[in-house]
């Protein structure tokens, strides 16, 4: 018995002539002619990042996404790096107390290397001087000031001769470092008899000993004259005159 094809049947796809595109769409549609999709294999290349930004700016604002905003590395850097002024206050006056104690340190030991290139040690101090003892200016006497292990003590070598040379003993420092004070000798007429007499000098200290006898011996308030030499020098010279006195 003969069969009747059914017209029904759609057509196969490799009798189509050709294959509808996007402008015949419309016509498709209008015809009832379903439209075929692209193949996988012909898919087209992504869209690149300023196609993305055109098309969420043609985008309708509802429609529109939120892109996260990025915060840039700098910003956040100066963000950890804020802290309380407080703390930027501590660490100043921390910086400002260790460099006052360098700088402490370091003038402390241009000091002592000063004195040690000066007077070296024991801190010894030398002068020439006529004073009216078996001298003249053509020879003069010597005089040499010691700090020997805190105690203070001039030699006198009258005229320069040694043989006739006397020890004047001073004061005993107790301080720490005394070993280290300078001792300077000078000769001024304190008490108005024409005679130089001898100033020891140490730190803000003066000891006055007058000129007398061929000798010198520690003066006493009423041999100064008024503003010649600090009280504190007279007061240490009447103290050591009483005490050898006694």
């Amino acid at each position: 018995m003969p069969v009747l094809d059914s017209t029904d049947r759609a057509m196969p796809r490799s009798a189509l002539r050709h294959r509808p595109i996007a402008s015949d769409a419309g016509q498709q549609e209008k015809k009832g002619i379903t439209p075929v999709a692209q193949r996988a294999s012909r898919l087209t290349s992504p869209q690149t990042e300023e196609e993305e930004q055109a098309t969420l700016g043609s985008a309708s604002p509802g429609c529109r996404a939120k892109a996260p905003r990025l915060i840039p590395a700098a910003s956040r850097r100066r963000g950890m790096l804020r802290t309380h002024p407080l703390l930027l206050l501590g660490l100043g006056m921390i910086l400002m107390l260790v460099l006052w104690t360098l700088l402490t340190v370091v003038a402390s030991w241009w000091n002592t290397t000063w004195d040690d290139l000066h007077y070296g040690r024991p801190r010894t101090f030398q002068t020439d001087a006529v004073v009216g003892q078996n001298d003249s200016s053509s020879n003069p006497s010597h005089f040499i000031a010691l700090n020997l292990n805190g105690r203070i003590e001039v030699i006198e070598f009258p005229g320069g001769d040694a043989s006739k040379a006397r020890i004047y003993i001073g004061p005993q420092l107790y301080d720490a470092g005394s070993n280290l004070i300078p001792v300077t000798l000078s000769f001024v007429d304190v008490n108005g008899n024409h005679r130089p007499d001898m100033i020891i000098r140490f730190q803000d200290t003066r000891i006055v000993y007058i000129n007398e006898n061929g000798g010198f011996r520690p003066a006493n308030s009423n041999e100064i004259r008024g503003g010649t030499v600090p009280e504190t020098a007279w007061t240490i010279a009447s103290v050591l005159f009483h005490e050898k006195a006694g």
